[in-house]
């Protein structure tokens, strides 16, 4: 669903969706990412807060994921 995002090449698509998920469940509080065609499920209002503790959780999960990638660059090539 989102291959722009996708920077870490060894990952999955299924695991890049977990990650994703399980961000807007602890730290913006949503059931789903999941369209359900309702105003009421699908627009939500978030705080700056809110919004700022999962971008913060996106950007150390792409940074862990890199050293992943990295540690096996070097070690194996």
């Amino acid at each position: 669903h989102f291959p722009f995002l996708l920077t870490a090449k060894n990952m999955k698509d299924e695991e890049l969706n977990k990650i994703i998920s399980d961000i807007a469940k602890k730290e913006l509080h949503l059931e789903t990412l999941e369209t359900r065609n309702s105003d009421r499920l699908d627009f939500h209002d978030l705080s700056a807060e809110s919004v700022r503790r999962a971008l913060i959780a996106a950007f150390e999960a792409g940074r862990i994921q890199g050293e992943k990638e990295n540690r096996w660059k070097y070690r194996y090539t």
